[in-house]
């Protein structure tokens, strides 16, 4: 390896700190970042993340996280009207989600296009989205396999499979607003406000991640880890290249394939249970 590629790979494994998001000193102004990602944490991931723990080790308790059926979309009614209204009403909160992390980011000041949330350019962020798609989710599917064989993980059921005409759209935007949700306020806002109170990226992109597998542990912990795996990825790809428009996508296609896939393909899926 020449001098060049070792300076290019010292690059990628520890990027430097973006400029444009300098450390904030005033200690009034930490307090208030510190103040708000609390509050942001509790209304979104991060009592998320809690939660799930909880439900891993009640799950644990009660016979072991292989022996539960987790539903990642279920039905919300046994009336078709209310459990469409209901589906629509949690897609839009998603999306409510991810709109609150870029509002407080801009509120603040920060240019929206230094954080990677500015306008997207789908010649570069659709290609890079689709290949961190197969990078992550290919190896993902495997995962699933093998977590579930061990009983590290629960049956996943990640939709409903009724053939009602709404579900497939739904369940798209539902995948939609999941991407968006997580990469813009796990990722974007939370590596960036860590940015802003000094925290190394190292140290960013470790805390961001295990959010990310904390947040899924009511699936297993293969779940978990595959997850921190994902936001391991998916964290130093923004940080190389203040992108997150192609994580939302990677984020998304991963999700269609796997909610839609499913209702499609259920009968064929028996190694996921």
């Amino acid at each position: 390896m020449g001098a060049t590629d070792r300076s290019v790979l010292t690059q990628v494994l520890r990027p430097s700190r973006p400029a444009a998001i300098p450390v904030v000193t005033d200690r009034t102004e930490r307090r208030a970042i510190v103040v708000e990602l609390l509050i942001v944490g509790v209304l979104t991931f991060l009592f998320s993340a809690l939660a799930a723990a909880l439900s891993l080790i009640e799950a644990q308790l009660s016979g072991g996280i292989g022996n539960t059926t987790v539903a990642l979309n279920p039905a919300r009614s046994d009336l078709g009207w209310i459990d469409f209204a209901r589906q629509l009403m949690s897609a839009l909160r998603l999306f409510a989600i991810g709109g609150l992390g870029i509002y407080l980011l801009w509120r603040s000041g920060i240019g929206l296009q230094r954080v990677g949330l500015g306008r997207w350019a789908p010649s570069r962020d659709v290609p890079a989205g689709l290949g961190l798609a197969a990078l992550i989710g290919l190896p993902g599917l495997a995962l699933v396999a093998i977590a579930r064989a061990l009983g590290m993980n629960a049956h996943l059921i990640p939709s409903e499979a009724d053939g009602v005409w709404w579900r497939w759209p739904i369940l798209i935007l539902i995948a939609i607003g999941n991407a968006a949700a997580e990469e813009i306020i796990v990722v974007a806002y939370f590596i960036t406000r860590l940015r802003q109170l000094g925290a190394g990226e190292n140290t960013s992109l470790a805390a961001s991640s295990v959010l990310r597998g904390g947040y899924h542990l009511y699936q297993g912990v293969g779940a978990g880890l595959g997850n921190i795996v994902m936001g391991l990825v998916f964290g130093r790809f923004f940080q190389i290249t203040s992108r997150v428009w192609p994580l939302v996508i990677a984020h998304a296609v991963i999700d269609i394939v796997a909610f839609v896939g499913y209702a499609l393909l259920k009968d064929h899926l028996g190694w996921v249970g």
